[in-house]
């Protein structure tokens, strides 16, 4: 039997005591709730979770162990787990590695025994909220106090973007793929979509993506306030008109900004493989797996030539836009899943075919 050895401290002065694995370190992010029932590979390797410490919400993690196709990236930046149960002893015929060894390798901790229903009914009723786990025997007190008087960092685009672009070859459309934090199965649907691919900085300018003559831009996912990036903003403002673009969760609330548009911090955020959207053209409900802390305000949609196309069905946010003069459209969740249902595949099909249609047209 395991001893209790560690604790989490929330800064409100909160405190679960509960068994640690992992990393033996201290890590301090924002605490946030995934309910997704499977996935936590692609989960905790999710850009999007930069400087975050991810409560599940399923009891058991790690059952099936890690394997080495599932990653979102190779390097996670998470802060930390926290689980209800941790398996230390997976069984499945792709186990290579048990969670808690991969996040020793990873040197990012967890704790489990926690209450999480309590954790995640907090959460949902106060927001997010900075936390860390630390040894059992510091003083919670002293240690939330710190929590409250230091500031989480609010450059995770720059953390987690791709410092040099690189070139994933394809023999079909050119894109280029702006790295706001993405996840690799992006790259995967446009590699089987036979697409050529530049993967560029989140801070690459207007004049060196048109450099590439891309056939279209994806914009990427990614972590944190999208008003924390201007530079961003003003680049996508100087694309728009420029060739087809598509934009994924981060890069949807972008695509919003750059065309005069707000966003606005959700209470405790969307995150999971189980969300409801409605497609507005069709009546179509689409299950989603989604990762975001902000949304776009729709009734700001109403001065900009965007018009809103997807809404969340519980809270009736905003989930998709299309310009109305441009083939430039986003959508808030993810359609490449991982991990998730791919109902919404289809999208990346409507990228190629405005990229082909562009083409007709300039040649």
């Amino acid at each position: 039997m395991y001893a209790l050895d560690k604790q989490l401290v929330l800064e409100d002065g909160s405190v679960y005591k509960g068994y640690g694995f992992g990393a033996d370190v201290e890590m301090a992010g924002e605490v946030v709730f995934n309910t997704a029932m499977t996935g936590y590979q692609e989960t905790i390797s999710d850009p999007s979770y930069n400087g975050q410490i991810i409560t599940f919400t399923y009891p058991l993690i790690g059952n099936y162990g890690i394997n080495r196709d599932d990653y979102e990236t190779i390097n996670p930046t998470i802060k930390g787990i926290i689980t209800r149960e941790i398996c230390r002893k997976p069984s499945n015929f792709r186990n290579e590695f048990t969670l808690e060894e991969i996040l020793k390798d990873l040197n990012i901790p967890g704790i489990s025994g926690i209450d999480t229903r309590s954790l995640t009914k907090k959460i949902r009723e106060h927001g997010t909220i900075k936390g860390i786990i630390v040894d059992i025997d510091k003083n919670p007190e002293e240690v939330a106090e710190n929590l409250r008087n230091n500031s989480l960092p609010t450059n995770q685009i720059e953390q987690v973007s791709t410092k040099k672009a690189f070139l994933s070859s394809g023999r079909g459309m050119r894109v280029v793929l702006l790295d706001l934090g993405m996840k690799s199965g992006i790259m995967r649907e446009l590699n089987s979509r036979n697409c050529d691919i530049v993967v560029m900085p989140h801070n690459a300018s207007a004049k060196e993506i048109l450099r590439q003559k891309p056939d279209g831009i994806m914009l990427s996912n990614g972590p944190g306030d999208p008003t924390d990036v201007p530079e961003t903003i003003a680049t996508i403002k100087e694309l728009i008109d420029k060739v087809p673009i598509f934009g994924i969760c981060m890069g949807h609330q972008l695509i919003s900004l750059a065309c005069g548009a707000k966003t606005y911090k959700l209470l405790f955020g969307h995150r999971g493989a189980n969300q409801p959207v409605i497609n507005l053209e069709t009546g179509k409900v689409d299950i989603t797996a989604q990762n975001h802390g902000f949304a776009v305000d729709i009734d700001s949609l109403k001065e900009t030539d965007l018009e809103l196309t997807h809404i969340a069905v519980n809270d009736r946010t905003c989930e998709g836009v299309r310009h109305k003069k441009y083939p430039v459209f986003s959508v808030q969740y993810h359609p490449e899943a991982s991990p998730g249902p791919h109902d919404p595949n289809y999208l990346f099909d409507i990228f190629i075919e405005n990229m082909k249609k562009n083409r007709k047209e300039q040649y």
